[in-house]
């Protein structure tokens, strides 16, 4: 019989699972392992990416991330549901093959709405290449200029929309910042030892991660994760095998890594101040376990996608925190959803203390109101 979880105990495993508390198994000393560890790690925003590992290696400041992404132990790309994410470099390619290659599906819809044929993009593919050739990088202006010069419009989102079809058609990615500045270079140049794993291998890989860095979780989850078809998702997690078990949650089945059952199920009042495209939200649909559906539209004001970085208390989202980052000091605005009492604030400051040390910087925290 699988075994059965309350809600909370479901929650206490998830926040284990996302390298928020110390997991039984996971051998995490660096970038790379974080990475490995989930497969694939939001980071549309560069500098929620850089605290979402920063968060999880305590150790390693600013600086140390900036330098283990110039090693190339991560770089980011297109692979899933067309937004960027943080990937381990030899698994970039099959990922764009499986789940990328799926954004692609309305870039023809999207290509005529900006006034660019297919055969624009096919020789901003060329341009891009030639380019880039030789391993070095080119800022994203740089880049926007190689394609006006050989006559391509990049007016009006235009080169954008051509800087992601190079990178989800696999010719190039993101390469780290110079200063603050985007840059790209050519996949096969940065990423050259790419694992070719056979589509059913591929999709038990990425199954088996994602449930790893999530769980519980049902397999609509990872559809939705990924952006696979439901079909190919639960095929996924069946090709994934005794690496996942089946538990209960509040009744319903939900998949685990099996490991993961070793793990401590009481309640933790730990407390966390967490970027806004984190995979502790980002990596679900239904967030429930972790976020009052009341709060909701505070951490998506307007429904617009962009999340609003989280305070979390024993796993549970009780507030959000903006930034002001200038050269002398980092401000951070505290806006509790909850009531907090002066003991809870005094260890949300100290949260926020590891994170302007992650930056470097010193802190001021205002509480407004």
């Amino acid at each position: 019989m699988p075994a059965e979880l309350t809600g909370r105990e479901a929650l206490a495993l998830r926040m284990t699972g996302l390298l928020l508390r110390p997991h039984p198994t996971a051998a995490v000393g660096g970038v790379e392992d974080v990475v490995e560890w989930f497969g694939a790690m939001q980071a549309q925003d560069l500098a929620s990416g850089m605290w979402s590992l920063g968060v999880r290696l305590p150790t390693l400041g600013h600086v140390d991330v900036h330098a283990a992404l110039e090693r190339l132990e991560a770089l980011r790309t297109w692979p899933m549901r067309g937004t960027v994410h943080l990937v381990p470099p030899r698994d970039a390619r099959w990922m764009l093959e499986l789940t990328g290659v799926r954004s692609l599906a309305g870039a023809a819809t999207r290509r005529a709405q900006l006034g660019l044929t297919e055969t624009d993009a096919d020789r901003a593919l060329d341009v891009l290449g030639a380019a880039l050739a030789g391993g070095g990088r080119l800022t994203r202006a740089r880049c926007l200029a190689a394609l006006e010069a050989a006559g391509i419009d990049t007016g009006e989102q235009r080169g954008y929309h051509l800087l992601w079809y190079a990178s989800v058609r696999g010719v190039t990615c993101l390469a780290p910042n110079v200063g603050t500045e985007q840059t790209f270079a050519l996949l096969d140049e940065w990423a050259p030892e790419a694992r070719r794993p056979e589509r059913d291998e591929a999709l038990a890989m990425l199954a088996h991660r994602y449930v790893r860095g999530h769980g519980p979780v049902t397999a609509r989850e990872f559809a939705g994760w990924t952006g696979l078809t439901l079909t190919d998702a639960r095929r996924g997690l069946a090709a994934a095998g005794d690496a996942l078990t089946v538990v209960r949650v509040d009744g319903q089945e939900a998949l685990v890594d099996a490991a993961l059952l070793d793990a401590p199920r009481e309640p933790v009042d730990d407390l966390l101040v967490l970027p806004g495209f984190d995979e502790y939200l980002l990596g679900f649909k239904d967030r429930s376990l972790m976020l009052d559906p009341a709060h909701a539209d505070a951490i998506v004001p307007g429904r617009n996608g962009v999340f609003q970085p989280t305070v979390v208390q024993d796993g549970r989202v009780v507030g959000t925190w903006k930034r002001a980052v200038g050269r002398t000091r980092v401000t951070v605005t505290v806006f509790p959803l909850v009531p907090l009492d002066e003991r809870t604030r005094a260890r949300v400051a100290g949260a926020l203390g590891r994170y302007a040390d992650f930056l470097g910087l010193p802190l001021r925290v205002d509480w407004p109101g």
